[in-house]
């Protein structure tokens, strides 16, 4: 019982940082309505969190095994709930931004721990699948519950309450973790400042680049200084984990047959679900006229069949091995995303919302054999650190998706527009485009409000951009996918009959 209840305390920590990263999406277009914001301005509110999380979670796994689980795990939810507070009384993007920030920081240092500790307090093989089952069950299905429940918040209480909702749960979640949560015995983990700085610098300058390039263009020097860091940030950090003595992230992980192929699935499920997730929910509101609530439960098939699928895969990796699911997920999600693509920018809801539900079985079937093949790889004392390089891989995979996908919107956007509007006078298409990209009063949903006839040929160009991002997206999920089949291939990598508990004997 009391190893059941601190499951129930750590997941419910756990939903409340993974509903964070898309419950804003249904609001989105109501922030960008008051705040005045284009769509990459909202790029920013989804990768102020994202971004933030991504960069410090080995971080937060470090010192998770250097300063004990529980406290660092308190300390996450206690950032989370006041940069949740903070978001909520945000005036201004600036605001928002860095109270998605501080969201980003406090779930970097409470997910790692809570996985670490689930390993700590089950102890048996199978009954230690079973929980990483429902543990990454909860993951999937906060992170596809985000839109369901953030529509109707923002209908009947504005864009604030999606925020707000966070603080009573985190304050009861504290309480709740600060009684039930075991000690789990500290390592003796030295920093690694100079890891953690590459990383953070490396990814922040990418992202900054793959957002703002398509607003001030390609060749402008601060988009193309930030390229140029990004490249020099990530190529030092992975020389700074060869070389330091106590890496943050073991690297050789993601070259492991078997770990480090989940991992990259990891990160391309993410890459896909994320791009997809963030620009489907304005799709549903700009271009197809849902309201918030509608737009959220538009993605209803979605969250179901993660939660539920999520959970089977726990027992489908205890009786074949994670390869299986994995693969088999990881070609659902690609197929949803290219079918998704062919149905054109005139396509509605009622055309291709079924295959929100092909997308939820194949993310719920992803999801948890990444977590079991990785913490496989590692003995018991390295499980915050193989638990953090896999959330990493997972939530580098998902800012890369927003901003690559962001980056193919917004370039396909500008090339229909060009085409199709004339230049000069007030619809003119350059003037358009940074309209919806850049905002400062007529973002996405108001580029037509002066002329209805601009106004379609704006949706039909946001459509026809989130299509191409798609495809783009599931040939990227196709190749792993493929990978998966082929690398993973072996005595590791196909376990059948056996508990998935087996995969972690080699600790």
């Amino acid at each position: 019982m009391r190893a059941r209840l601190v499951l129930l305390t750590l997941c419910s920590g756990l939903f409340m940082a993974m509903l964070d990263n898309l419950v804003v999406t249904t609001a989105l277009p109501a922030i960008g309505a008051e705040l005045r914001s284009g769509t990459a301005g909202l790029q920013w509110v989804v990768e102020g969190y994202a971004l933030v999380y991504a960069a410090l979670l080995l971080g937060g796994g470090a010192l998770g095994d250097r300063w004990g689980r529980k406290p660092v795990y308190l300390a996450g939810l206690a950032l989370f709930t006041g940069g949740s507070a903070l978001c909520a009384v945000a005036g201004g993007l600036g605001t928002l931004v860095a109270g998605r920030a501080v969201q980003g920081l406090g779930a970097a240092l409470l997910t790692p721990g809570s996985l670490a500790i689930v390993r700590h307090v089950f102890t048996g093989e199978a009954e230690r699948a079973r929980a990483i089952g429902v543990w990454s069950g909860v993951s999937g299905s906060g992170l596809a519950l985000g839109p369901v429940v953030g529509g109707p918040l923002v209908d009947h209480f504005g864009w604030a309450s999606v925020f707000w909702v966070n603080v009573p749960v985190g304050i009861v979640g504290l309480v709740l973790a600060f009684r039930v949560l075991p000690d789990v015995p500290r390592s003796a983990r030295r920093g690694d400042p100079a890891g953690q700085t590459a990383v953070a610098l490396g990814l922040g300058a990418l992202v900054y680049a793959l957002v703002e390039g398509p607003v001030r263009g390609w060749g402008d020097g601060r988009v193309a200084g930030a390229g140029a860091v990004a490249l020099l940030g990530l190529a030092a950090f992975v020389v700074v984990e060869r070389r330091v003595a106590a890496p943050m992230a073991d690297l050789r992980l993601l070259t492991d047959r078997v770990a480090g192929t989940a991992a990259w699935a990891g990160f391309a499920v993410s890459f896909g679900f994320f791009g997809l997730g963030t620009f489907l929910s304005l799709h549903l509101q700009y271009v197809l006229g849902l309201s918030p609530t509608e737009a959220g439960w538009a993605m209803a098939p979605c969250t179901l069949s993660t939660a539920v699928v999520s959970v089977l895969a726990g027992r489908l990796c205890a009786r074949y091995g994670p390869r299986p699911p994995l693969a088999t997920g990881l070609f659902l999600v690609a197929a949803a995303l290219a079918a998704f693509a062919r149905y054109g920018p005139d396509a509605r809801f009622a055309d291709f919302g079924w295959l929100l539900g092909v997308l939820g079985v194949g993310l719920g079937l992803v999801f948890t054999p990444v977590s079991v093949a990785v913490l496989g790889a590692v003995p018991a004392e390295r499980a915050g650190m193989a638990s953090a390089t896999a959330s990493m891989a997972r939530e580098v995979g998902g800012v890369a998706g927003v901003a690559v996908m962001g980056a193919i919107l917004t370039a396909r956007l500008e090339a229909v527009l060009r085409a199709r509007l004339p230049r000069g006078g007030g619809a003119d298409a350059a003037a358009v485009a940074r309209s919806v990209t850049a905002g400062g009063g007529r973002g996405p949903g108001g580029a037509g409000a002066a002329e209805e006839g601009v106004g379609r040929v704006v949706r039909h160009a946001f459509a026809a951009g989130l299509d191409l991002a798609a495809l783009v997206s599931a040939g990227v999920l196709a190749g792993v996918a493929v990978a998966v089949v082929v690398v993973m291939r072996g005595p590791r990598g196909d376990i059948g009959g056996r508990a998935a508990g087996a995969l972690v004997r080699r600790s």
